[in-house]
C-alpha cells in the first residue's frame, strides 16, 4: 500500500493515517489561556466573597479559613478546567472564543484523564510559574504543545479553517503542444501566486480592468518564461498558471511514489 508523506505537525491516527489537521498557533493558544485564567479568577473572587461572608455572618466558624482557601484554590484550578474541557470534548470559553479545542495527538477526544493531567500540570506552569513555563514549552514545540500537553498526550487544533481558494481553471486549449517544452519554474512564488489570484477572479473583473490587469502580469511574467507562446496577455498568464500548478502537482506524486518505494524495500525510480 503507497506511504504517505506527512509533516511533523500533522496528526497521524493509530492506523497510520496522516490527517490533515491545523493546530492552533502559539499566540492563539495563550490568549485562549489567558482567558480561561481571568473566568477562574473570576469564579474564585466570588467563591472567596461567598466564603468571607459566610464565615462573618456565623455560618461557618472562624477556622475553616484555611481548608476554604484550599478548595477554592483547587476548585478553580483544577476542577473547573479539567471539568469544563471534559464536558465540552476539549473546548472551554478561552478556546471557543480563539477557535480552538483540545484533542489527543492521533486526533481522537480528549477525556477526563486527559482534562486531570492537563489541569494539574497546569497549577505549575500556568499558575505558579504566571504561564513562562507553558510559554517556554509551546514556543519550542511543533504544534504550541505545553508541558501538560506533552503528558497528557493531546494538542491543540483548530476548528475555524480557512475557506480553500477557488480552483485554479485548467490549461487553454491552444497551450496543449507549448505546455511540453515549456519552462516557467523561474518564475518568483509572489508572482504567482498574483497570477493566479487573477486567474480565479477574471471573470469577475469589467472587460477593461481585466484585459489592463492581464497586460500588466504579462509584462512581469514574460522575462520568466521560455519559449514565449504567440497568445494573448490574458492566455500567457493562463498558461502560467496551469503549467505550474501542474508541474507542483506531479512532483508531490513523485515524492509520494518515491518514499512509497522506499518503505517497501524497492529502489525509486
Amino acid at each position: 500500500m503507497p506511504a504517505t508523506v506527512y509533516a511533523q505537525d500533522e496528526v497521524l491516527t493509530g492506523e497510520a493515517v496522516a490527517l490533515d489537521v491545523q493546530p492552533l498557533g502559539f499566540f492563539l493558544r495563550a490568549l485562549g489561556a489567558l482567558i480561561d485564567v481571568l473566568l477562574a479568577l473570576i469564579l474564585m473572587a466570588v467563591l472567596g466573597l461567598g466564603a468571607i461572608w459566610a464565615i462573618t455572618q456565623g455560618v461557618l466558624p472562624q477556622n475553616t479559613t484555611g481548608i476554604l482557601t484550599v478548595a477554592i484554590t483547587v476548585c478553580g484550578t483544577v476542577v473547573l478546567p479539567a471539568t469544563v474541557e471534559t464536558a465540552t470534548r476539549g473546548r472551554s470559553l478561552g478556546k471557543l472564543a480563539v477557535g480552538g479545542r483540545i484533542v489527543r495527538v492521533d486526533g481522537g477526544a480528549s477525556g477526563l484523564r486527559h482534562a486531570l493531567i492537563r489541569a494539574a500540570i497546569g497549577v505549575f506552569e500556568i499558575w505558579m510559574t504566571a504561564g513562562a513555563v507553558a510559554a517556554l514549552t509551546g514556543a519550542f514545540t511543533p504544534r504550541a504543545q505545553r508541558l501538560g500537553d506533552l503528558v497528557a498526550g493531546t494538542a491543540s487544533e483548530r476548528t475555524r479553517v480557512p475557506r480553500l481558494p477557488a480552483a485554479i481553471p485548467p490549461l487553454p486549449a491552444e497551450l496543449a503542444q507549448w505546455q511540453h517544452i515549456a519552462d516557467v519554474s523561474r518564475m518568483p512564488d509572489r508572482l504567482a501566486r498574483r497570477c493566479a489570484q487573477f486567474v480565479r477572479q477574471a471573470h469577475a473583473m469589467a472587460p477593461a480592468a481585466r484585459t489592463r490587469q492581464a497586460q500588466l502580469l504579462a509584462a512581469e511574467v514574460t522575462p520568466f518564461v521560455s519559449p514565449l507562446p504567440p497568445v494573448d496577455p490574458e492566455t500567457l498568464v493562463r498558461g502560467a498558471v496551469a503549467v505550474r500548478r501542474d508541474r507542483e502537482l506531479r512532483a508531490l506524486h513523485l515524492q509520494n511514489e518515491r518514499l512509497a518505494a522506499l518503505t517497501a524495500g524497492e529502489p525509486a525510480a
